[in-house]
């Protein structure tokens, strides 16, 4: 169902998170360590000592339903095959055929597939070559148990259009993978947390800043495991607030994050015409909680990340890997003011003269958002800047001096006294000035991404086994959630926002409230879901 891009420079490092729930900074290789020993503790205990609902026990497979088999879907569920303590139960989608999906290549996708399932000669059928649906997730599942696993002996993967039914009848699945469009992630999340099965979910929590947050009141008061995908991919901020505590760069001012995204196509118009919904595609239920429309495929597969209605924008896309981090260290909770900047989009039609388009129903191609973030403890007001589109800050006097460019994507922290230049999300950070910036030599980053990526499923499978939380989950993620929600809404409303948060509610524009939310179709709320 979902079909999403990885990094396009480089595998997206590790993180060393903040969890409020632990009240102190984690150091992520000594968490795993940790973690490994208990493991080695866990795997004598009878289930009995362990007990308490939704408890599995260490010697038994996590099952698992895996929900959305887009193209993403797909991609990642190969590696989660291989896991031997997961077993794939049942997939997921409301489209049943390989019809229609896109993906960054013609034939990678499918070339994976054949390699993990040890079949050269698969093929998606639906005369397309990229994998995509329900029936191609089925066959996959299937495929790898006979022919990689065949000791197992695995009867067959159940494949379902609506995950409500899948609810219903596999009652005894443990955790859920959820790997939609964006507007299905809160609704699904909550009807697995109701269910008490434990949660893996791609990036956001919910494209809905009041939905989002129920969610994580949800998953607090729960004893489930929740934990959203991209912590396993955060960047470290150990350096950059080493350098920051120090004093080399004065007092932290500003931080700025810009990004590539988006890397799919946007659209400045709604579709006006009306093609055919693909044979066994569920356009009701893709749609959800979102308003009835005719199908169409420019709302779809990739592509859906650039609607309000179906996505978060890049932002939501790409901010999770590189400010959770950030986040976390900083500090950072809720905004008091955002103030977007944005592009719009000029036609004629059949008009005399060009007129400007009122957009509140796609994303911009390009835009800037500033968040006013107040004082916290010892830490000053700071503000967080986010840019797409290709929009950067204005080169720093250091770079132009030097006759250097910014990195197309990338992050910078603005102190009073000097600048750390880094990567993306914080990778092989630089002091480019400063009062000691001539004798600190930059840090080489040498976090070993696969290796540590690796390790985050058995993470969330030990914690599956033993009821303990861990960091990535949903409680953890709260204000970023709130920040690419509020991003989101801001660009709709075109408007400065005085924010709330006390309240959840922004003050100075009240009918900017209406994109916090959204006009739910009947049966397809949190509430009732």
């Amino acid at each position: 169902m979902e079909n999403e891009q990885f990094h396009n420079e480089e595998t997206i490092p590790d993180n060393e998170a903040n969890s409020p729930a632990l009240g102190h900074t984690i150091n992520r290789r000594k968490f795993v360590e940790d973690v490994s020993k208990g493991a080695l503790a866990f795997t004598i205990l009878p289930r009995h000592v362990l007990g308490g609902k939704n408890f599995v026990a260490p010697s038994d497979t996590i099952t698992l339903a895996y929900i959305g088999v887009g193209t993403q879907g797909i991609r990642e569920l190969l590696p989660l095959l291989a896991n031997t303590q997961i077993r794939v139960v049942a997939v997921c989608d409301p489209s049943k055929n390989a019809i229609g999906y896109k993906d960054w290549s013609k034939e990678g996708l499918r070339n994976e597939v054949r390699k993990a399932i040890n079949k050269p000669d698969w093929e998606p059928g639906g005369g397309a070559t990229i994998p995509g649906g329900r029936d191609n997730g089925k066959s996959i599942v299937d495929t790898f148990y006979a022919n990689v696993h065949p000791e197992l002996k695995y009867a067959a993967c159940n494949a379902y259009a609506d995950f409500r039914e899948l609810l219903e009848k596999e009652k005894t699945v443990d955790a859920v993978k959820i790997m939609t469009p964006d507007h299905l992630h809160g609704l699904f999340c909550m009807a697995a947390i109701k269910r008490g099965k434990h949660v893996l979910v791609h990036k956001p929590i919910s494209n809905r800043l009041l939905e989002g947050k129920k969610v994580i009141e949800a998953s607090r008061n729960s004893k489930v495991i929740t934990h959203l995908i991209p912590w396993d991919s955060n960047g470290s901020m150990e350096q950059v607030m080493a350098w920051i505590n120090g004093g080399e760069i004065g007092t932290l001012q500003e931080v700025h994050n810009w990004t590539n995204r988006p890397v799919w196509p946007q659209y400045p118009m709604i579709p006006t015409d009306t093609p055919p919904v693909p044979d066994g595609l569920d356009w009701d239920l893709w749609l959800g909680p979102e308003a009835n429309r005719p199908y169409h495929p420019e709302y779809t597969n990739m592509v859906f990340r650039g609607w309000y209605d179906f996505g978060g924008g890049s932002m939501a896309d790409m901010g999770h890997y590189s400010l959770w981090t950030v986040f976390n260290a900083l500090k950072l909770t809720s905004p008091t003011v955002v103030e977007p900047n944005l592009s719009h989009v000029v036609a004629m039609h059949d008009y005399p003269v060009p007129f400007q388009i009122h957009n509140d129903f796609s994303f911009p191609m390009a835009s800037t958002v500033r968040f006013k973030y107040p004082a916290n403890g010892s830490r000053p007001a700071v503000d967080l800047c986010w840019y797409d589109g290709g929009m950067r800050p204005p080169k720093p006097v250091e770079l132009i001096q030097g006759n250097k460019e910014l990195p197309a994507e990338g992050m910078m922290f603005v102190g009073d006294k000097g600048k750390i230049l880094a990567g993306f999300n914080v990778q092989n950070p630089q002091i480019i000035s400063g009062p000691n910036a001539a004798s600190i030599a930059p840090k080489p980053d040498t976090r070993n991404q696969v290796e540590q990526t690796s390790k985050a499923l058995p993470l969330f499978v030990e914690a599956c086994k033993s009821g303990k939380q861990y960091p990535g989950n949903f409680s953890e993620a709260e204000f970023l959630t709130e920040a690419v929600n509020l991003y989101a809404a801001s660009l709709r409303s075109g408007r400065l926002l005085e924010y709330d948060a006390a309240n959840l509610k922004i003050t100075n524009v009240p009918d900017a409230n209406k994109y916090l939310s959204r006009d739910y179709r009947q049966g397809w709320t949190p509430d009732n879901i």
